[in-house]
Parts: C-alpha cells; structure tokens; sequence
C-alpha cells in the first residue's frame, strides 16, 4: 500500500558566488565532452542556418526564413520541443514536432563544450539563459515592476530550477529566493494578490539580513506555524511551475513571471491549442516554402468519440490528454486491447476533450494518413542488433537576435522497435521515450538510464547529422513562433480573451481549473471592496 507524500513546500535564500556544479548537472554530463558535430551546429549564425537548411530544401524562401529566425518573442521566450527523426517509404528523411514545453529540462544533461571545472557560474547555459533571456526582460520591463524580492518558483526538477536560483543570483548580485510551490500543498509558500503581485513566505531573518531595505513591504504570517515568516512582494520571478500550473498562477501578473501561463495555454503546456497554433502559421508559411511538421492531429476529440476514431485508424494511433506533462497522459495505441485499457482510464479524468494523432512506429505498422506515413529512423544498430525509438529534445531561448539554442539532448525508449506486432508487446515500452517517472507517492524519478548525451560517446548511437539537427533547430523554432503568436492573439492589452480561448479550447473541464483562481482572485478583490466600503 502505497503513502502519499504530505507536499509542504519550502522556501530557502540562494546568494551569489555558491556555484557548485554538480548541484546542478548529472554526473554523467560533467564526465563527459560536447560531441564537435553538436559544437559545430550550436555555433552556426542564423544566415549560416538559413543558407545550409535553404540549399537542401530549395522550396524554401531563403529571406522569410531568416525572417522566421529573427523573430523576437513577446510571451514564448524560452522553449524546448521534442522532436523525432523519421522517414517515408520514399526515404524522405526530416525531423517532426512531437510538442513543445514551456518549462524544457536539458541543462543538467548538457555537456561542456570545453572542459567540465567551471568554478563560475557563467561559463554555464543556466547562466547564458539568465543573462540573454531574462535579464533583457527585467529591464524592459523594470518601470512597470511592483517593488519586491527576486524568486524562482518550482515543483519539479530542483537541479534546474535551483541552478537558474544560483545563475539568476550571479547575474543580478542579489540574494534570489528558491520556492517550492507544489499543486497539492494546502498551505504554500506562495500566492498571489488581486491585482497579480505574487507573494512569498520567507523567514523574517532572512529578509532582514539579505533585503533589509525590503522589510518594510512585507506582511506578517497569521499561521502559528509560520509565526517567524513574513509574507513579501516579489519583482521578478523564473518559473519552473510545470503541473497544471494555470491552477496556482494567474494569466495576468503585476510580478514579472519567466514563461508567463499564457504561453502554457496557448500551447506551451496544451497539446490542443498547440496544433491549431501550427496550423494558423502554416497557413501563413504555406507560400514560402516552410512547415511546421507533425503527426496528422485530430482536435476536439470526446471521449465517447475516441473509439470511433480509432477504428478508422486500425486500433493504430496515439491519444492525448492535451494539459499533461512529463510523458504522462500519452497513450501508444496498436491494438484493442491497449484501446480498451485507455478507456477505462479515462473515466476518472476531469476533462473533456482529447487529440488523437498519427502513430509513428516501424515502416510495417505506422499510421496512415493523409500527409503519408512516417517511422521512426531509430537509433543505430546496438551489439545485439536492436534498433531503438529516440527523440531530442532542443532547448532554444529568445536572444535580441532571436531564438538561439541552448540545451540538447536525447532519450531512447525502453524497448527495442520491433519489425511487426505480436499483439503482447507494450507498445509504450518500444515508443515511450519520456524519462519522468510519476512514484506511487506522488513524487517525481528519472530513468536516467535511457538519457542520451550529446557527448561523444552517445552522440553516435543516434545516427543524427548536423543537418539533423539545423531540421530540428528551424522546426523548434517555428513551433515556438507560432504559440508565441497565439499568446498575442488571446493577450492584448492585459486583457485575456476568454471568448476567443473558450471557441479554440472547447473543454468544460479545463476551463473550471483555469479559471478557477481567477474567480478566486475577483472574489477576493470583491470582499475587500466591501470591507473598505
């Protein structure tokens, strides 16, 4: 029987100058060297890109791609997207989107391009993140900030979220505050104010002795088991919030939030709106040449209607719960039976609207659709002769040049890709490449055993060219580009259009967990009208 884990989360000061590397990178990614292929494609320009990727795709328009790659994000501005290496039975061979995240993990697995003793923090890509992304930001921003503290807020992956604490701590020479802010704690250490200005609960001593000028803006804690904590304002924060953070974030803030929710509605951490994102700058790029790839994707999808679908399918495809994260709520279908299995989990969820995409599994037994069938061109070949599924994640932030890489790397599936179906294989095993492992306890762990350094060592398992990864690169940021623009279309002038998001996203469920801090918040700002009154 398993113990559900009693979420309190903390709050603890980070300072400048305590950089300690192996807090914050696997020890496998400080043993080990950036492959010189993958050093070579993270230093290419975005006029060399344009050029190599233009010269093999010659469809494509040269000068609206560089113009793609000088976009400069207004919401979106630090991305990752999980892409697969596929082809065709014409051995058409490109990389495809899989989906994009709002909060990408990859610092901790991304090797050194020299050696591995950095004593710095600024040799580092948290630190080239802080410096290039959000530090632009903050001053950009900075006349409209309420006054207050600095923080990164998390529920998930403290190796980041804390090495962003320490390279944010260095950058600004401020004391930054870390945050546990986790969805099922019933009394965090964080909330928000009416008007959007996020607070945190921090140790009065601790304000005292790294802001002291600070103090007078913070409030007491009326919980006698916080009686030495204060409640303080918070300027800036970095947000590593990944589980259904909409829940515990509002959409509009006062307090400078890295990626803001509205990147996570308008596809960032929402599979839905995500494919109606790329098909709204497909349309606009239709012309010159360029798309965003992916598996056929069915939207709006009912429960009651998914079986339908599937069976048109051959009881071959892959369902989604489009709000879940981690590798969780993703079901590889191939059979009935695994459909029968999907279905019965899916009478506890609260939403009510799925997608269901293409399947992409060996030559023999991937979907059929309109725009062809891909399968996966796997890993290369092991001693015993098994070929595994793989994908790469790429990490890309917003630069004043654009978007630029920052993080790669890749993660094989458990199982290796089998030529035809016995019908007693799991089809997740051979195609679940996702590292994340949700405990019984609530808690998060990390099959690290299947994680793939761009190293060079594992860097050639892959089979992957530098051309590979110019595809991937211009794919990641196209995505990106088209949710950041979603983002401007339901956010303008600070005004969320709620009509425009509920016709895009049409689930009943969704929307009361959404909304559901914003009633909060109005009710709040309602009841203290009347006490003032």
């Amino acid at each position: 029987m398993s113990v559900k884990k009693v979420y309190k989360g903390r709050t603890w000061v980070t300072q400048p100058g305590e950089w300690e590397q192996e807090k914050h990178y696997y020890p496998r990614a400080l043993n080990a060297q950036l492959h010189p292929l993958v050093q070579s494609f993270m230093s290419l320009d975005k006029k060399r890109l344009a050029m190599r990727y233009c010269h093999l795709h010659p469809e494509a328009n040269q000068d609206k791609l560089l113009e793609v790659l000088s976009y400069k994000p207004s919401f979106f501005k630090w991305s990752g997207a999980d892409l697969f290496c596929v082809t065709n039975e014409s051995a058409n061979r490109q990389m495809i989107v899989i989906e994009t995240n709002s909060c990408p993990s990859g610092q901790k697995s991304m090797p050194a391009a020299g050696t591995n003793d950095a004593e710095s923090s600024k040799e580092t890509g948290y630190y080239r993140m802080v410096a290039e992304t959000f530090g632009p930001l903050l001053k950009e921003k900075d006349a409209d900030l309420p006054d207050g503290v600095f923080a990164v807020i998390f529920d998930k992956n403290p190796m980041e979220a804390t090495g962003y604490a320490q390279c944010m701590s260095d950058y600004l020479a401020k004391t930054v505050f870390c945050v546990e802010f986790f969805k099922l704690d019933k009394n965090p250490p964080a909330k928000w104010t009416p008007d959007g200005v996020l607070l945190i609960r921090v140790k009065k001593a601790d304000l005292e002795k790294h802001y002291p000028e600070k103090v007078s803006l913070s409030e007491p804690c009326t919980d006698e088991e916080y009686s030495d904590y204060v409640w303080v304002p918070v300027k800036a924060a970095f947000r590593y919030v990944t589980i259904a953070p909409w829940s515990r974030i509002p959409i509009v803030t006062k307090t400078l939030v890295l990626n803001p929710i509205i990147s996570c509605l308008s596809g960032g951490r929402n599979k839905l709106v995500a494919s109606k994102s790329y098909d709204f700058l497909n349309a606009e790029l239709a012309e010159y040449g360029l798309t965003i790839r992916a598996p056929e994707t069915i939207s709006d999808v009912s429960l009651t209607e998914i079986p339908l679908y599937l069976k048109s399918m051959g009881y071959v495809g892959v369902i989604k719960v489009p709000y879940s994260n981690a590798g969780q709520g993703v079901f590889t279908i191939t059979s009935k039976a695994e459909l029968d299995e999907f279905m019965e989990w899916a009478k506890d969820t609260i939403y009510d609207q799925y997608i269901v995409q293409a399947l992409v599994g060996n030559s023999t037994w991937s979907s059929r659709s309109t725009g062809g069938t891909f399968y996966h061109v796997g890993t290369i070949p092991n001693s015993k002769y098994r070929i595994y599924v793989a994908d790469v994640r790429m990490m890309i932030c917003a630069t004043d040049e654009g978007y630029r890489p920052l993080a790669i790397y890749a993660r094989r599936a458990a199982a290796p890709l089998a030529e035809s179906l016995d019908g007693e294989s799991s089809s997740w095993d051979m195609l679940g490449t996702n590292l994340s492992i949700a405990k019984p306890d609530g808690t998060w762990d990390s099959d690290t055993g299947r994680l793939l350094l761009m190293d060079r060592k594992d860097f050639n398992k892959l089979g992957l060219s530098v051309d590979d990864l110019v595809d991937g690169f211009i794919q990641c940021v196209m995505a990106s580009t088209a949710i950041d623009q979603m983002c401007k279309r339901l956010l303008k002038h600070n005004k969320f259009d709620q009509a425009l998001f509920s016709s895009l996203n049409k689930d009943p469920g969704f929307m009361s967990e959404v909304f559901s801090l914003e009633d909060m918040a109005k009710k709040e700002e309602a009841e203290k009208a009347a006490e003032e009154n």
